[in-house]
């Protein structure tokens, strides 16, 4: 106890000594001057460095080697060593004491050798009953002089907790430790706000001391004491947590060493130091030191409803009747302080609340509870119509708090007025305050209990008479708190309660009433659980209580720093724990409650709050039609519908100490991308939480770590990435990992209804197609039923096997599993069975849904109607070969299920067998299954594989064209639904699905495929090789072979986009013909056209048609590139604009729904303006970019039209030797169209079921089209966008492909961007926009390969990338791969540096 008393030794000197100072990285400085005014003279006479820097957080006056204490003997008898002392009445003689308490679990205590000091009195931490058997994970090492000691990890001796960084400081009031760290990785701390989850270890320091303050954001201390902290050691998951276990105002310094420095102004440095594995199992021993968490009341998982000063109960009645009236999941009202008389405790406002004793009843008949506050202080003034006996009862009691003296009560002054405060670690007065619950509970009916301002809060500074002028109220150090006083808004540090001053049991006021509140909640409440909430509290808390995050605000700031909150207290112990939903102070917005509503549906303890003065926030007052309302309905009822999963969860916290609410690096602390994630949150292992938390976004940037994921409904492809997710105003994103099962049950408008409906199982696959889950089932409100044999049931699932743990508890309405839902079925079941007691039951009644790969819909297939057919010509025989024996293959069709068989005739070898569960054919999907010959499948595109050969462990692969760069599972430019196959024995075939609809195809190890498209027939054509090459042979037989390019079109080619004017491709012709470098081939990207208008020379290049024929003159070639989007804003003729309307060549909608041009915005600008690049990408294509219409090419008109523009280019312009056509797939910068409102039936720009393809969230329309637009084919047959997309290149090539060998006379070269199948008839296609980097340069050849498949043998990549500056390196050695491409350029982007030869060779 620090006692204000001289100590053993009184340093009075001022005498400077010569301080050794230690050659130590800066971030290692332990600061020897933590009080304010340091200087150089202050520094010396303390005996330490002085070394100043350029940077204030480091501490420029660091602990010399001159302080600390030396080990005298083993038995570890600390005697200090001669140095000045920091704050005077240094401790000579200290004990050190290490206890190796569990395998895992080191306690070390430091003490005054020869007096007793203040340890906190905790109820829960005990030493071990008896000594572990087993060895230990951990070593101790002392080093002697100075005193210091590593604690180690015994597998792998990494040090973990190293005091040898920095001396030990002991006196009376100011101990301080260093330790150094092993990783940044730290964790807990508390109570703040922590905008972070991981710290920050550049020089923070937090005060740690209980006080009432606002969470706003600052490093001040807030209500509760929590020095705790948790380090993950590495990506191996390995790591500890350090306790320090004193309850004195403290700070702690996290420096960049990493190492932590504590300083507290009292007690004894009791350290517990925890091991484990893993971060969850860190938790776990942590809570079995200070007592695991309490299992709430089932009632308490439900939605609660609160706000201080309803001012009346009517009002509090008109907010339950409104939320009643719309069906709002809604379990439990509160009433704040305003129901009270006064607000003195134990009363109620009888004009006001005149009938708050019958309120409960009104609750209950609606299956709801009502819990009410109680705060510490107690009025010393009457009431209103008499004496106020609670206080005159605890003033008998002797049960107040008192002044230095010991006998005189210490007045304040809180809510109520003029008020004493109870001492909770009195007896006397726990006897009261339970004697004084029982009588209110008697009085108002309530469910559970809140209790507030525990800190324990004053508005005086102390009390009223002040505070005295001595060493408790001003210690010589004061910890870096918030006003720097110990005592402001509390009470005075020399007051005397039972368990000591409250200088040292300030910080255990909320503990200690957690304590006595237990016991009043028992009494009353008896067999039945009720529930504590808690402001203030201290480790073990928890064991108890739960906790919310205090009086934060409605701003976006604070939904976000509730996440690393909760997972604090989590890490604390505290599980139930939960922000004030939509915020206590200040007015909300709707868009702001809306998703704190979304988030707040997640939260363990779900509470909307608000506070006095401020409009209501309840969802109801928003109105019964609100999308806020609505989407808080959605979610809150998918919270109800997944209780069952969060109540065992809560029964895992109670039993072993597991997290409910988790960070993500919990479970995948082996990816270090999740070290950091605190945006989203967990329930367990297999829930992951994505908010919106930022206003005006529908898209963020979340995290998805490495395991299958669903969307609660339909799985997810990506797998440890950063992914953009869509999330519009009423949803969030939540997604379950494969391998859980959660068990579930039908909601209700409150839990107490939602436990009599029917439960079920949500099971979703992992990659193994297995899945695992518990459930702990009980009456959810018997206290103490978890040690009863006759009341648990544990079930614990390992795929769909259910095996009965424990069971004792019979529940009374009989419940049985309705509906279990199996995700990531990748084909429909042939029959579900389930086995019980040895009985096998078939189950007639299931269902299989092909959209959501989920067991739930059904076949459809309608032979009636005529679907679209793909228009492409392929060359087939006018009739097929009647001749058996001329064909390589037989023919089967089976009736049971329906498919089809192919077999190889030489072999024997089932190369296609479509006779699998799982054919479906409805309007809008179709699916069909096969097995495969072999595992060696090649093909499918147009899409970046990371190898040639398809691993087919599961892998998804959308496709449907779209403007996307290069990058793993990303849908790109072309659709090609073709496939070659390997065969066992060495043979080999080909497939194509003749189908331009969006679709995917997944491979699984049987080995098998699934096809899935959106619409169109199923058409499909082998061709049996049987070699690989003459498998190419045919399939380019049947789709076209590919165009011969003119010979010139084999040499070297350069291009870039940004080229500034034709004097930069002037200078680059110069330089490389100078160089002597091989370049056949020089484009010019849209630079040269003005303001990216097709057919229109920029006036920065009107002399670029003299420098094309005066290289064309020397040898040279030259290619333009041309988009099919036609800029239409022009406030002066444009030919191509302006002919094109007149010909009626562009897209539209459909008459029925407009006569209009289907606007799009692409590269073309607005005629006088001048772009501003700096801006963001949006914005530019808002203010700068005209409207865009493209040409329909399917129609012959259009391909006249066409013709006519390019050959005006050719002869009134410039010359040409080859065309480059882009951006054909078709891309558009606005989703859908101008506006992004789509006419027509939104099906088809959302289809119920969406292939993985890039951004699916938008819908098909994103960077394209709207599905609903009209085309029309050569003959006039009207199709929907829907079903052409895919052939847009297609049908853009081969005009463009005729129009030059018309124009030019010579065959040149087409190179097209998009491509389908028999493209390569007409054109070459290059790789896309890659980046510059090493993976893009082996992946072009994989890439290339593929397009050797497809028909393409003109193909190539961008040598040394399209996108980012070219590391010199890979540029030299992709120039060196490139040369060998068919098609070989060098082309790179805007902004970037040119990486042509010339400028290689010069730096060479």
């Amino acid at each position: 106890m620090a006692t204000g008393e001289p100590a053993v030794i009184k340093d009075e000197t001022t005498d400077i000594v010569d301080p050794v100072c230690p050659v130590i990285p800066l971030g290692e400085r332990v600061d020897c001057f933590p009080d304010a005014g340091a200087s150089k003279l202050g520094c010396l006479q303390r005996g330490c460095c002085w070394s100043p820097l350029d940077e204030r957080n480091a501490p420029w006056c660091f602990f010399s080697t001159n302080h600390g204490y030396s080990v005298v003997r083993l038995s570890a008898l600390l005697k200090r060593k001669a140095a000045p002392s920091l704050f005077g009445e240094d401790i000579e003689e200290l004990t050190f004491h290490a206890d190796m308490q569990t395998v895992n679990r080191l306690r070390f205590k430091i003490s005054d050798a020869h007096k007793k000091r203040f340890e906190v009195p905790h109820e829960h931490i005990k030493p071990p009953a008896t000594h572990p058997s087993g060895s230990f994970n951990y070593e101790v090492e002392l080093r002697h002089n100075p005193f210091g000691f590593q604690v180690r990890r015994a597998a792998t001796k990494k040090v973990l907790f190293d005091t040898t960084m920095g001396p030990l400081v002991f006196a009376d009031q100011y101990l301080q430790l260093s330790a150094r760290l092993p990783s940044h990785n730290i964790y807990g701390l508390g109570e703040h706000v922590h905008q972070n989850y991981r710290h920050d270890t550049n020089w923070r320091t937090w005060p740690i001391f209980t006080r009432d303050s606002f969470p706003n954001g600052g490093t001040h201390n807030l209500y509760g004491h929590y020095p705790y902290f948790l380090c993950l050691e590495d990506e191996s998951g390995k790591s500890f947590g350090v306790f320090l276990m004193n309850s004195n105002a403290m700070e702690v310094t996290l420096q960049p060493a990493p190492a932590v420095t504590y300083r507290t102004i009292g007690g004894v440095l009791d350290f517990y130091i925890l091991l484990g594995d893993t971060p969850e199992q860190v938790v776990h021993e942590f809570l079995e030191l200070i007592g695991k968490p309490m299992i709430p009341p089932y009632w308490s998982l439900g939605f609660q409803l609160s706000r201080w000063d309803y001012g009346s109960l009517d009002e509090v009645k008109k907010t339950v009747e409104r939320n009643r009236a719309v069906d709002l999941p809604y379990d439990i009202q509160y009433t704040d302080i305003d129901y009270m008389e006064d607000k003195k405790d134990f009363t109620y406002d009888e004009v006001n609340f005149k009938d708050l004793p019958q309120f409960a009843d009104y609750m209950h008949e609606k299956g709801q509870k009502y819990i009410l506050i109680l705060d510490p202080a107690i009025a010393i003034s009457r009431r209103i119509n008499g004496p106020y006996e609670a206080y005159d009862r605890g003033t008998q009691k002797n049960a107040w708090v008192t002044e230095a003296d010991g006998i005189t009560p210490l007045v304040g002054e809180v809510w109520p007025g003029v008020a004493v405060f109870p001492d909770y670690t009195n007896p006397s007065c726990k006897e009261w305050w339970t004697d004084e619950y029982v009588r209110l509970s008697k009085e108002i009916k309530h469910d559970a209990l809140w209790i507030d301002m525990n800190e324990v809060s004053n508005f005086m500074k102390g009390s009223i008479k002040g505070c005295d002028d001595n060493n408790l109220n001003y210690p010589p150090f004061t910890p870096s708190i918030l006003d720097g006083v110990l005592y402001s808004k509390t009470l005075c540090m020399d007051s005397k309660q039972t368990w000591g001053n409250h200088y040292d049991v300030h910080s255990l006021y909320g503990y200690a009433m957690v304590l006595a509140t237990k016991d009043a909640l028992e009494r009353v409440f008896e067999g039945n659980r009720s529930l504590m909430l808690t402001r203030s509290s201290f480790p073990g808390v928890g064991k108890y209580s739960g906790h919310w995050l205090g009086d934060n605000a409605a701003n976006w700031n604070d939904i976000k720093w509730a996440i690393p909150g909760m997972l604090e207290f989590g890490l604390f112990g505290i599980p139930y724990i939960g922000a004030d939903i939509c915020g206590f102070f200040d007015d909300v917005s709707e868009e702001l409650c809306r998703r704190w509503m979304q988030v707040g549906a997640f939260y363990p303890f779900s509470r909307n709050h608000n506070a006095q003065h401020y409009k209501p926030q309840d969802p109801a007052v928003f109105g019964a039609d609100s999308l806020l309302l609505n989407t808080s309905k959605h979610y809150l009822n998918i919270r109800y519908t997944l209780l069952p999963y969060l109540y065992t969860l809560f029964y895992k916290a109670h039993t072993t100490g597991d997290t409910v609410v988790r960070p993500v690096m919990h479970e995948f602390y082996s990816d270090s991308n999740t070290w950091t994630v605190d945006r989203q949150f967990l329930w367990g292992k297999h829930l992951l939480i994505t908010p919106v938390l930022d206003p005006g976004v529908e898209r963020i940037q979340a995290y998805v770590p490495d395991a299958v994921w669903f969307d609660y409904e339909t799985r997810m492809t990506f797998r440890k990435q950063q992914v953009e997710m869509y999330l519009p105003a009423d949803k969030l994103g939540l997604h379950i990992r494969g391998g859980a099962i959660l068990p579930i049950q039908r909601p209700a408008v409150t839990t107490v209804y939602s436990r009599l409906n029917p439960m079920g199982l949500i099971v979703a696959l992992d990659d193994n197609n297995r899945a695992a889950g518990e459930l702990f089932w009980d009456d959810g409100d018997s206290r103490g039923i978890l040690t009863k044999s006759d009341g648990v049931s544990v079930y614990v699932c390992v795929y769909l096997t259910i095996q009965v743990m424990h069971s004792g508890y019979s529940d009374p309405n009989n419940l049985k599993f309705e509906n279990i839902t199996v995700l990531g079925v990748s084909s429909p079941p042939v029959t579900v069975n389930v086995t019980h007691n040895n009985n096998n039951i078939v189950v007639s009644t299931f269902k299989y849904d092909t959209v959501k790969q989920v067991t739930k819909a059904a076949v459809i297939f309608d032979p009636t109607n005529k679907r679209f057919e793909v228009p492409v010509p392929l060359n087939v025989p006018s009739t097929p070969e009647t001749d058996e024996t001329k064909r390589l293959y037989i023919v089967h069709v089976k009736k049971q299920p329906f498919g089809i068989q192919v077999i190889r005739k030489s072999t024997g070898t089932l190369i296609w067998d479509s006779a699998l569960p799982g054919f479906t054919f409805s309007d809008l999907f179709i699916q069909v299954s096969t097995r495969l010959s072999s595992d060696y499948v090649y093909g499918f595109g147009e899409t970046e594989h990371a190898s040639y050969k398809h691993d087919l462990n599961y892998h998804t692969w959308g496709m449907f064209t779209k403007d996307q760069p290069p990058g793993y599972k990303m849908n790109g430019y072309g659709v090609h639904p073709f496939y070659m196959g390997l065969e066992t024995t060495a043979d080999a075939h080909g497939v194509l699905l003749l189908n331009s609809n969006a679709m995917d195809v997944t491979f699984q190890p049987t080995p098998a495929l699934t096809y899935r498209t959106l619409g169109g027939i199923l058409d499909f054509y082998i061709v049996m090789g049987p070699t690989p090459e003459l498998v190419v042979e045919e399939y380019t037989a049947l789709i076209g072979r590919p165009v011969l390019p003119a010979y010139w079109s084999l040499g070297f080619q350069l291009c870039r986009y940004g080229y500034a004017n034709d004097t930069e491709i002037a200078d680059l012709y110069r330089e490389m013909r100078a160089a002597g470098i091989p370049y056949d081939v020089q484009y010019a990207d849209v630079d040269y056209m003005e303001r990216q208008l097709d057919f229109v020379l920029d006036s920065q290049f009107q002399g670029l048609p003299a420098l094309v024929d005066h290289m064309r003159g020397e040898g040279m070639r030259f290619i333009f590139i041309l988009d099919p989007a036609i800029g239409a804003n022009e406030t002066t003729p444009y030919s191509a604009f302006d002919r094109g309307v007149e010909d009626d060549v562009f897209i539209k909608w459909p008459k029925e729904l407009s006569n209009d041009i289907v606007w799009g915005k692409v590269w073309p600008d607005f005629p006088g303006v001048v772009v501003n690049e700096s801006v963001d990408w949006d914005t530019q294509v808002e203010i700068y970019r005209s409207f865009a219409a493209f040409p329909d090419f399917f129609m012959n008109r259009t391909a006249t039209w066409w013709h006519r523009e390019i050959s005006d280019f050719y002869t009134k312009t410039m010359k040409f030797d080859g065309l480059w056509i882009d951006m054909n797939e078709p891309s558009s910068f606005v989703h859908g169209t101008v506006g992004e409102k789509c006419l027509g039936p939104p099906v088809y720009d959302n289809p119920p079921y969406m292939p993985p393809l890039e951004s699916r969230h938008r819908g098909l329309n994103h960077k394209t089209l709207c599905m609903n637009s009209q085309q029309h084919l050569s003959d006039g047959t009207p199709v929907k966008h829907y079903d052409v997309h895919n052939l847009y290149g297609w049908s853009h090539t081969k005009p463009t492909y005729d129009a030059l060998l018309s124009v030019t006379g010579k065959r040149g070269i087409v190179v097209t961007r998009s491509t389908y199948p028999s493209s390569g008839k007409w054109a070459g296609h290059w790789l896309g926009d890659n980046n510059s980097s090493w993976d893009q340069l082996y992946k072009s050849i994989i890439g290339m390969m593929e397009f050797s498949l497809f028909g393409f043998s003109y193909t190539g990549a961008d040598i040394c990338g399209f996108f980012n500056p070219a590391q010199y390196e890979m540029c030299l050695r992709w120039t060196q791969l490139g040369a060998f491409y068919p098609y070989s350029r060098n082309h790179n982007g805007k902004f970037n540096p040119v990486s042509n030869l010339a400028i290689y060779l010069s730096i060479q």
